[in-house]
């Protein structure tokens, strides 16, 4: 699974030149020095570097802590679990995933994070935002939660759950299917398998692709994803690239763009946990292809 890779990323730097403590992992991109840096986490999920050089982590349980530094230099020094943190569905894929800090972070002190919210009957995937308090004891603060999934509630699996900000101020979400559900990432009328794009309060951005649209969720930005789980802007052109978890092969990385189909569940390139066929094909008019997947799966991670 993919939160044993995260554990691993979590706890560990990576780097060019090799400390004499670190240990050499071979890969086929090259040599990777893997140093331990904190420890004691449970099932940690997600990161977010503060600018002072401290690390604050998220714990699947539901737990957030800061991982110390001296001279932005981490010490593996934990902070007790900050209050404040809502009430979160730790069960099977849930619990509390990712965090980003807000591109005002040294003004504001915002971040968000996001999250398998219990409700009756299962868990949707909710994205807060609040104030990291540090002093005396780290906290969060005005906790508010600026967008909540709407459709089938899940039974603990596909949460997608990956945030990244847009230098607009904007946020993209990627929600998954629920597992159980993956027929409504083609149904624009809930939010299961898709990407959203809210602003920082919570409110729609005018220039969605389905805003106005009868029968459709204003926030969604593209649609046909079964588990994103990692997102980022590319640095170079400003491009949203995500990537998925396929089924039985095919975990893909997609480039979104605007009011994109991305296919799933009717064209991809896996096949179901018990052998049998999921898609029409690979590919069909109307439907993005990735520019990368894998058969057999390699489960990504976080970006």
């Amino acid at each position: 699974m993919r939160s044993s890779a995260i554990a691993c990323a979590a706890g560990i730097a990576l780097c060019i030149a090799a400390p004499a403590s670190a240990e050499v992992v071979h890969s086929s991109a090259g040599d990777l020095a893997v140093e331990t840096v904190a420890t004691g986490l449970t099932n940690p999920w997600a990161l977010a570097f503060l600018p002072d050089g401290r690390l604050l982590v998220t714990e699947r349980p539901g737990r957030m802590r800061i991982v110390g530094s001296s001279a932005k230099v981490l010490d593996g020094k934990l902070s007790p679990a900050l209050a404040g943190v809502p009430k979160v569905f730790a069960s099977g894929q849930g619990g509390l995933h990712d965090v980003v800090l807000d591109r005002r972070y040294g003004e504001n002190h915002t971040i968000y994070f996001c999250y398998a919210e219990p409700v009756d009957g299962g868990a949707r995937t909710a994205l807060a935002r609040a104030r990291l308090v540090d002093e005396p004891t780290p906290r969060l603060d005005d906790v508010k939660v600026i967008f909540r999934q709407d459709g089938p509630l899940s039974s603990g699996n596909h949460f997608g759950c990956r945030i990244a900000q847009t230098g607009d101020d904007n946020l993209f979400l990627t929600t998954g299917d629920h597992f159980s559900g993956r027929d409504q990432a083609q149904n624009l009328a809930n939010h299961l398998g898709k990407l959203i794009r809210i602003r920082p309060d919570g409110s729609v951005p005018p220039d969605n692709p389905f805003v106005g649209r009868p029968g459709a969720k204003p926030e969604i930005w593209s649609y046909g994803h079964r588990n994103p789980q990692g997102l980022a802007l590319n640095p170079a052109t400003g491009k949203l690239w995500e990537h998925e978890h396929g089924p039985r092969g095919g975990d893909e990385i997609n480039v979104i763009e605007k009011g994109k189909n991305y296919g799933w569940p009717v064209i991809g390139f896996g096949i179901d946990y018990n052998g049998a066929r999921i898609h029409e094909s690979t590919h069909k008019d109307g439907m993005e292809q990735p520019i990368w997947y894998w058969v057999p799966s390699i489960a990504p991670s976080g970006t």
